[in-house]
């Protein structure tokens, strides 16, 4: 059973950084494409960071030059180290995988197995 799982949220004043990770069960994470959204109050789900399934990084508008995705496949997790937080980073972050996909897309409709979100909170 494919399963995602992530952690690392939590409450961080503006400038500062966070850590996300999403750990894989059910399946060998190093073959698949992830994807981390996030999806704040009001607002459509949308992509932050990706990496496919043979290394290659895509960071979507809101990720650029900040935020930096990488894969451990001994610990069958992909990270997502967020910088430079901003308000507007807050929201619910999920990492996301499909079968067959790839290369990267920052389209949530392209993904069919979801975590369960871990929130991040940017405040003073």
């Amino acid at each position: 059973q494919v399963q995602l799982v992530e952690s690392g949220g939590g409450l961080v004043q503006p400038g500062g950084s966070l850590g996300l990770s999403c750990t894989a069960s059910g399946f060998t994470l190093n073959y698949y494409t992830i994807a981390w959204f996030r999806q704040a109050p009001g607002k459509e789900r949308e992509g932050v960071s990706c990496i496919s399934s043979s290394d290659g990084v895509s960071y979507y508008d809101a990720a650029k030059g900040r935020f930096t995705i990488a894969r451990d496949n001994a610990k069958n997790t992909v990270y997502l180290q967020m910088n430079r937080l901003k308000p507007e980073d807050t929201a619910v972050y999920y990492c996301a995988t499909t079968k067959g996909l790839a290369d990267c897309s920052g389209l949530k409709e392209k993904y069919d197995y979801w975590g369960q979100g871990t929130q991040v909170t940017v405040s003073s």
